[in-house]
């Protein structure tokens, strides 16, 4: 599909439900992300330390032969890998949790020497990451049990079987989890893994690949695939892979969607979020308070699930705004190897550039800047938390994602008024509403437009709950049940 189309296709909704054809702010948007694309597919495959701005290493990308290699291997793979009983795939799988645990501490200042999160963090995703590997090794049996249908055979089930080679496009901001939690269901479902991970984080990706291969994985089972965006594309075509699943920019899902339509090849896109993280009066706001804090600064901001749009209550409205200043005023950015530090710095300078771009568009129409949200001199790609206010609907703050630690405050005249800021919105990932009165909860979880809600908490992903969103935030989903029969054939049976 070409810009163009993409652009003229495109349509959004006013918060009276009337739609529109793209206008110029849609058009602007799909630019930035042309854009993105563009530096993407430019960019060399390198770990760049975000804390100092260094070249740590770079790498060689695939040439055709060398995606040739990868592709033949895995294809010859999976005949034998799919060929294996559930009971060797879990041990397998329980034998590459015990290395993500056992290893940890490398795993995590390998994350943080690569994007930037606070090491504490990236040692806990490494220990989540073993989680969601045994989740799979204990459940995938039941999950992909033969299931009885009624007919008039005398028996008839549906059996869910393999695809074959899956490749997973994968973003930088979770390095490890968002490439486990595609792989552990994969892999036990009997398909093998093709990685293409963002090109600033390599050594992540390579080190996945050996976690398998050191669990005792045939080799090839999961490959990384080090080439740059420009040659996803061709990869996707080849017959040998059967589908695809993306984490990652609406550009690159929309481009990604586009190839495997053509090919009438299966997808999974998670995309971007702006969730709605709505308090009402009835809700315990100090917990609320410290919870939003955390929800939006969480990753360094970098999170498409982080709370982003924090609407709250006319009735305790100016309360909460001050104390959310205080407390965004005494989080500590820094050294993301400190313990002490809350928020290192951001993944790369184009990212911080944008975000202040977007920033100072929004306060240039008539956003209220609160605190922060401004650029920290010096070395390194860091960026100071912030919060807006007053946002008006043609800025970047109301209709953009903004990846980054920066909050956006509304003032909401009731519940009803909260759901409408809610949804004016084009994404539908995660939502948060916090509030004790059973009828507010009810109407929320109905009618919030979002892959999920969560009542009195923050969004997280969790191996025992389906993930995944709505609207332009992506199709399909992961984790759970649901996760592992993305990627199956769900064949009949029937037995006269």
């Amino acid at each position: 599909m070409t810009v163009t189309a993409m652009i003229g296709a495109r349509k959004s909704c006013t918060r009276d439900g009337a739609c529109w054809r793209a206008d110029r702010i849609t058009k602007r948007k799909w630019a930035r992300l042309i854009r993105r694309q563009e530096r993407e597919k430019a960019m060399a495959i390198q770990t760049v330390n975000p804390a100092t701005g260094e070249i740590v290493q770079t790498f060689d990308e695939l040439d055709d032969a060398g995606i040739e290699a990868v592709l033949a291997r895995a294809a010859d793979v999976f005949e034998r890998h799919r060929r294996l009983s559930l009971a060797e795939r879990a041990e397998r799988m329980n034998k590459a949790a015990d290395i993500l645990e056992q290893d940890q501490d490398r795993w995590g200042a390998m994350m943080t020497e690569e994007m930037g999160k606070p090491l504490k963090a990236a040692v806990a995703e490494a220990v989540k990451c073993a989680w969601v590997c045994r989740y799979y090794a204990e459940h995938a049996k039941a999950f992909l049990a033969d299931e009885p249908m009624e007919s008039d055979a005398s028996n008839s089930f549906v059996r869910y079987l393999p695809m074959g080679p899956v490749l997973a496009v994968m973003p930088w901001n979770f390095p490890f989890w968002q490439v486990l939690r595609f792989a552990a269901p994969a892999l036990m479902a009997g398909n093998v893994g093709l990685l293409k991970h963002a090109s600033n984080v390599p050594q992540s990706a390579l080190a996945i690949e050996e976690i398998f291969d050191r669990a005792g994985f045939e080799k090839g089972t999961f490959q990384t695939l080090l080439v740059g965006s420009g040659k996803v594309e061709k990869i996707l075509k080849d017959s040998r892979v059967k589908a695809a699943t993306l984490t990652g920019s609406e550009g690159a899902g929309a481009a990604v969607a586009a190839t495997a339509g053509e090919e009438i090849k299966h997808t999974v896109l998670e995309l971007g979020g702006s969730d709605p993280f709505i308090i009402m009066p009835s809700a315990d706001v100090d917990k609320a308070l410290e919870t939003a804090v955390i929800a939006r600064n969480i990753n360094n901001g970098q999170s498409c699930i982080a709370a982003k749009r924090f609407i709250v209550h006319q009735d305790i409205y100016d309360d909460f705004e001050a104390r959310f200043v205080a407390k965004f005023e005494s989080v500590t950015v820094g050294d993301p190897m400190s313990d002490d530090t809350d928020i290192g710095p951001l993944a790369m300078a184009q990212i911080r550039d944008e975000i202040d771009e977007q920033v100072a568009q929004s306060v240039a129409k008539g956003a209220r800047k609160l605190t922060g949200a401004e650029v920290i001199d010096g070395p390194g790609y860091f960026y100071r938390p912030g919060i807006l206010a007053d946002i008006p609907e043609d800025s970047p703050a109301y209709y953009d994602e903004i990846f980054g630690p920066v909050a956006l405050l509304f003032k909401a005249t009731d519940l009803d008024d909260a759901i409408r800021i809610g949804n004016a919105t084009r994404f539908g990932l995660g939502s948060s509403v916090w509030t004790n009165d059973e009828a507010e909860i009810e109407k929320a979880a109905t009618e919030l437009d979002a892959g999920c809600t969560f009542v009195n908490s923050m969004v997280a992903s969790d191996p025992r709950l389906p993930f995944g969103g709505v609207k332009a935030s992506g199709y399909g989903r992961e984790l759970s049940r649901d996760g592992i029969r993305e990627f199956v054939n769900r064949k009949t049976i029937s037995i006269a």
